[in-house]
């Protein structure tokens, strides 16, 4: 699924990263719980999230996410998209809560990927 189709799909504002809306994305992830993400299988995934640090950046460039939807209405602080824009992840932002975000990205053909063994 292309990430501009994610924006339209959540109504979402595009906060950086408007020159890699074409890129491709085969799943999404959607925790506020960093250590939840890391335990996700990455596949040129997504990560929707209402946490608006650094850390969420962080996570998503360790785990080569292409994209960070920020859900409920957040918006993250000019350095957390800096951050993103600087590593070429999309920055979206949506009022949608993340159990519909997540389900209408499902319901669509999203897939949720997997987590790795422990």
């Amino acid at each position: 699924m292309k990430i501009s189709t994610i924006a339209d799909l959540l109504e979402a504002t595009v906060l950086c990263g408007e020159d890699h809306l074409e890129n491709e994305v085969h799943s999404a992830c959607g925790s506020d719980m960093m250590s939840d993400v890391l335990a996700f299988v990455k596949d040129q995934a997504v990560l929707l999230t209402g946490l608006v640090n650094l850390q969420v950046v962080r996570t998503a460039e360790m785990m080569d996410m292409r994209c960070i939807v920020f859900v409920r209405g957040k918006k993250p602080s000019q350095d957390v998209i800096d951050a993103a824009d600087e590593a070429g992840i999309v920055v979206l932002a949506t009022s949608e809560r993340m159990y519909p975000a997540c389900g209408k990205l499902y319901a669509t053909g999203l897939q949720g990927g997997s987590v790795s063994s422990l």
